[in-house]
C-alpha cells in the first residue's frame, strides 16, 4: 500500500519519514468469532438515542484468540469501548457539513457531534472524550485542561459561576451568571478549551508512558505546529501477552472522529499490533514516534 504523508496537521494559535519495523510482521487474520451482544449502554448526552448494536464493542470484530482486560464497568476503558458508532462506514463529515477530502483512512465513524465551528480538531477531540467520560460518570470536579499559556482551567470553577480570562500565562476568573453545571454549559466550557488549548498544551499536560503498557484512553501526541494527536480507543491481548489496539482521530479542519485503518497490515486492520511497532508508528495521516504515547495523570 502506498503511504502519502499529509503536510497539514492540527495546529493551535499557539513530514515525517515513513519507517517500518524490520522484524517479521505478525500475521493475524480477523476471523468471524461468534460473541454475545454486549448489553451495557451508557447515557450519551449528545445523542437522543442510539442502538446498542452500534457500540464499538459490538461492531469491531476481535481477532481470533484475543480478549479484553481491565473492562470494569465505570472505568474509562469500559466507557470508550461502548461509544456509539455511525451505521456502516460513512464518509467523514466536516464541521460545516462538507466532506473530508481524504476518505480512505478510516473504517468506522464515531457518532459524536463536531460543532458548527472549526474547533474540535485532533487534540480537542481527545479532550472532548476525556471530559465527556468524567462529566457523565459523576467526576465533574476532575475535569480540567491546560491552556497553551500554561494556565490550568478547571470545570469546577466554571460550574460555580466563574469565567476564565487568559492573561500573561494565567487566567483571571471573573463572575458569570451564565456558567453552571448543566450539560449545555459544559459544552460551552469545552469550546473555551478548544479555543485556547491544542497539541502543544496537551503534550505538556500528559505523562509519557512506555508503549508496552498501552491502554484505552492513552494518546499518541506530537505537540507543536504542526502537531497531531490520536486516541487509543481499545486494547486487546492474547494468552501470550501479544497486544493489539485501535486508534481514533479528528483532524484539520474540524471533523467527525473516526477509527483509523492500519495502513501496514490490511488483514489486521483496523487493529494495530504492538509487535509491529518499531521506532515509528505509521497511521494514515501521521507518523508518530513510539515514545509519543502519553496518559492522563
Amino acid at each position: 500500500m502506498l503511504f502519502i504523508p499529509i503536510a497539514t496537521a492540527c495546529a493551535q494559535q499557539d513530514s515525517t519519514e515513513f519507517m517500518v519495523n524490520e522484524a517479521a510482521v505478525e500475521r493475524v487474520i480477523i476471523e468471524e468469532v461468534p460473541q454475545e451482544l454486549d448489553s451495557v449502554k451508557y447515557n450519551i448526552p449528545w445523542l437522543d438515542s442510539f442502538s446498542i448494536n452500534n457500540t464499538l464493542i459490538n461492531r469491531v470484530e476481535l481477532p481470533s484468540g484475543y480478549f479484553r482486560k481491565n473492562d470494569k464497568e465505570g472505568n474509562f476503558a469500559h466507557w470508550l469501548r461502548r461509544l456509539p458508532l455511525k451505521e456502516g462506514n460513512p464518509d467523514v463529515q466536516l464541521y460545516n457539513g462538507g466532506l473530508k477530502g481524504y476518505q480512505n483512512g478510516h473504517d468506522y465513524v464515531l457518532n459524536m457531534d463536531v460543532g458548527s465551528k472549526d474547533l474540535q480538531q485532533c487534540a480537542d477531540a481527545t479532550m472532548r472524550l476525556r471530559a465527556e467520560y468524567l462529566y457523565g460518570n459523576n467526576k465533574q470536579d476532575s475535569i480540567h485542561f491546560n491552556y497553551t499559556n500554561g494556565a490550568n482551567v478547571q470545570f469546577s470553577k466554571w460550574k460555580s459561576g466563574l469565567y476564565p480570562v487568559p492573561k500573561s500565562g494565567k487566567v483571571n476568573w471573573v463572575n458569570s451568571t451564565k456558567n453552571n453545571k448543566s450539560y449545555a454549559s459544559f459544552k460551552k466550557y469545552m469550546i473555551q478549551i478548544f479555543n485556547y488549548a491544542g497539541t502543544l498544551s496537551l503534550s505538556r499536560e500528559l505523562e509519557p508512558v512506555a508503549i508496552e503498557s498501552i491502554q484505552p484512553g492513552d494518546i499518541f501526541c506530537h505537540g507543536g505546529s504542526p502537531g497531531h494527536a490520536v486516541m487509543v480507543l481499545d486494547v486487546v491481548e492474547n494468552e501470550l501477552g501479544s497486544k493489539l489496539f485501535l486508534l481514533a482521530q479528528s483532524y484539520m479542519p474540524a471533523q467527525e472522529m473516526h477509527i483509523l485503518k492500519n495502513p501496514n497490515n490490511e488483514g489486521l486492520s483496523p487493529w494495530y499490533s504492538l509487535s509491529e511497532i518499531g521506532v515509528k508508528i505509521n497511521t494514515p495521516e501521521w507518523v508518530f514516534d513510539r515514545s509519543e504515547l502519553m496518559r492522563w495523570n
